[in-house]
Parts: structure tokens; sequence; C-alpha cells
């Protein structure tokens, strides 16, 4: 016996408003028998939240969310990626991939609400963010069954189209373009058409949030970035929420051909991809981040954090934001942070963002000992010194192998001769 409406099980579906989705409603009522509650959540991607639940509801979805988690996105996603200067293979800042844990946990939180059995999303079987919500989800409420309708449906976007059409479907048809592109604050990634010959130079229709290099203007742009404990608090002086500050950054960097990025990558599914990106505002905060963390950190720290923050770049990739591991790193990073106060000044040009000068109430940087003009506080004699005991293991491994050092040439370990370059 069908189950009467009243009766049914719950899916949340993380809604976009575009066609995918959009068919997918309609989908997992007839494959599943469910009643439909569609998400949509604003990370600082283009569209229109109301005209999205709107068409949701007018498809058949028994309810629908508009969430604005821009500040949240900002102020616990992007800003711990950024203390940790997190770049995938020192190149990607992770923009896309730390917005899919945050979604996640929005649809698990309406999935309670909503007492849903079942989340859905429309990612595919060969891209990582599959990966990102499932294991995800599973994180947060294992009991929660995942259905991914793109990687059960095999339809072409004419199939998807002529499907809504049969179903009386509200869909907006645009003309398809060349290029998959996914945006939030934090960043854009390009995908597809050309882009999939790795020879190809980027075309300039694939870009939006950047002038090129070359037409950028010849006068350089310069900011003041104020930092507070590892996270940017201040614009040329001006205090900004993070929002309203990597949304003007984004614009002013972009003007000055700032943030492209074009490179191969290898996706946590096993598979290299070209992938291209537009983040203006993230190459500039952690080109200035981690100078600054060089004025006020000690080398050690600065040495070891280095590769904590290529782990946690990884496990962000990765999906696995919400891991033990993860949440031990920000425990270590947030230590670092509790000096990395101070501005940095970044010269913008022609799609560079080069640091030109730091301060900082913390600043190891003592022009006293590191000058050598007048005012040199260094004692010279302390040298002498210092070297004799730093070159004293040399000194005396030479000493106890000094049978096997003959005239700038050695002898091996029975005798045998290894003879030197005589040329």
């Amino acid at each position: 016996m069908v189950p009467s409406k009243s009766e049914r099980k719950k899916v949340v579906l993380a809604y976009s408003g575009g066609l995918d989705t959009s068919v997918a409603i309609q989908w997992l009522q007839e494959r599943y028998n469910v009643d439909v509650v569609a998400v949509s959540v604003d990370v600082g991607q283009p569209g229109n939240m109301k005209a999205n639940i709107d068409r949701a509801k007018k498809i058949g979805a028994v309810n629908a969310y508009a969430i604005d988690a821009k500040e949240e996105f900002v102020e616990k996603y992007c800003f711990p990626a950024l203390k940790a200067n997190a770049m995938y293979e020192d190149a990607y800042p992770v923009c896309t991939s730390i917005a899919r844990p945050l979604i996640a946990k929005l649809l698990v939180e309406v999935a309670k609400k909503e007492g849903a059995s079942f989340i859905a999303h429309g990612c595919t079987a060969k891209g990582n963010d599959q990966v990102r919500f499932d294991v995800s989800i599973g994180a947060l409420a294992p009991h929660i069954e995942i259905i991914a309708p793109m990687r059960e449906w095999v339809m072409t976007r004419e199939d998807e189209i002529e499907y809504a059409r049969e179903h009386n479907i509200p869909i907006t048809v645009k003309k398809e373009s060349p290029y998959s592109t996914d945006e939030n604050l934090w960043g854009r990634s390009i995908e597809c058409g050309i882009l999939e010959d790795a020879w190809q130079e980027p075309p300039e229709d694939a870009f939006e949030w950047t002038v090129s290099p070359l037409a950028a203007p010849d006068e350089p742009t310069y900011v003041e970035i104020g930092f507070e404990k590892g996270v940017p608090v201040s614009l040329d002086g001006t205090k900004m929420n993070g929002v309203a500050l990597v949304e003007k950054l984004n614009a002013v960097a972009g003007k000055n051909g700032v943030g492209r990025i074009d490179h191969i990558e290898d996706r946590l599914v096993g598979i290299k991809s070209r992938e291209n990106y537009e983040c203006p505002a993230a190459v500039v905060l952690i080109a200035a981040h981690k100078d600054l963390e060089k004025l006020v950190l000690p080398k050690d720290t600065l040495k070891f954090k280095a590769e904590v923050d290529q782990k946690y770049g990884e496990l962000a990739y990765d999906g696995l934001w919400f891991s033990t591991l993860k949440n031990s790193l920000d425990a270590f990073i947030d230590e670092t942070q509790q000096y990395v106060t101070g501005t940095v000044r970044v010269r913008l040009q022609k799609g560079s963002a080069a640091v030109v000068g730091r301060s900082s109430p913390y600043s190891m940087y003592d022009t006293g000992l590191a000058t050598y003009a007048k005012g040199d506080q260094f004692d010279h004699t302390s040298a002498k010194g210092f070297i004799y005991v730093w070159g004293l293991p040399l000194k005396t491994v030479a000493a106890a192998h000094k049978e096997k050092v003959e005239n700038g040439e050695q002898t091996g370990p029975v005798g045998g001769e290894i003879q030197g370059n005589r040329e």
C-alpha cells in the first residue's frame, strides 16, 4: 500500500535553483515516494534566494528554506582556513572545498528540524564535492541516509529539459555556457569546455571577477590590511566585518588582475584535472597573513606550522573538515595566532600581489640587531664563539675520520680510494 502524503518520509535536498536540482525534486518524489524539503544556502553565489524557494514550492517541495550563511561562512570557514594559510597543492585556496561542509551542516540542521530520513545533493560521481557532502553529513548525522540523484540517473542536459517539460517543471533555460562554474565569497571555480585542454591558455570569457593582468591599470593600487590574532579586521584603516572586507578586497584586487589561478589538480577521486579559479581576496589575504606571521612568529614555530598548514589544506580539500585531526590542528593554529596582530601593506599591480610593508606591536624584527649602519647593537665579539660551537660537531667528525681526508680526497671504509675529479 502506498503511504499517504502525511505518512511519507522526507528528504532534504540541497537546492541551487538550477536545472539539475529542479528536476531532482520531481525525480525524488517519483523514485523514492518521499516529500521533498528544498534548502538553498547563500555563501555569496549569484542568484535570488527568494526566487529559489518560490520555484521549489511551485515544483512540488512541501517546504523550502533560504538560508543566508555568508557571515558564518567567512567567520567560521574562510578565516580559519586563512589562519592555516590553506592552499591545496600550494595553489588553490580551497574556496569550494570549505563551502561544502557548511552547506552539509545546514542540511543536517534542517533535516533534524523536519524529521527527515534522507539528505540529497546534486553532485556527480566524478567530482570531489560528492565526497565532501557525504563524509560531512556522515560525520554530523550518521543515521541519515544520503541520496545522490546525479549518481543514479543518466540524463543529458537535453534529457533533463525534456523531463522538465513533460512534468511541467518551471525552469529558466538560458544559453548553455561552455563552462561549469561555482562561486562563493572566497572564490570562483571554472571548469569544462576548452579548459579541459591543458595546453590551451584560458580564454578571457572564462573570467568574471578579474580583468586580464595585461589590461589592468599600469599604476599600482596599495591596500593596508589590519589583522587581530590572525583574522583580518580592517582595510585601509577602516574597520569592517568579514563579509564586507572580503567583498571589497575581491573587487579591488580583481580590478588589478590579481587572483587568477591555473593549475593541474589531483582530485581526491584519483583524477588529474585542469582547474581554473578566481580568488582575488583569498590570494591577497593569504599572502599578507603569511608575511605577518614571518614578522611575529619564531623560526621553529614557522617551520612546523608550514607542515601543519599543508596538512590542513589537504584535510579541507578531502572533505574532512569535521574530522578529529582537523579540529586538533585548529587548536594548534589558534595558539600560534595569539600574536599575529598588525598591519600589512600590499601592492596590487598587473596580476601580482606583493607585500611591501608590515608592522606589529609584537614584531620580532629588531632594527638595532639587523642594521649594518649606526645604531648597531649586535655583539660582534660573540660571533667567533657561536661559530666555534656551531661548527664543533663537523670538526669532531673530521678529526675522527682524519685518515679518510687526504688532500681533498676520501678513502673508502676498507682503504679503497675514492678519486675526486682531478680535472
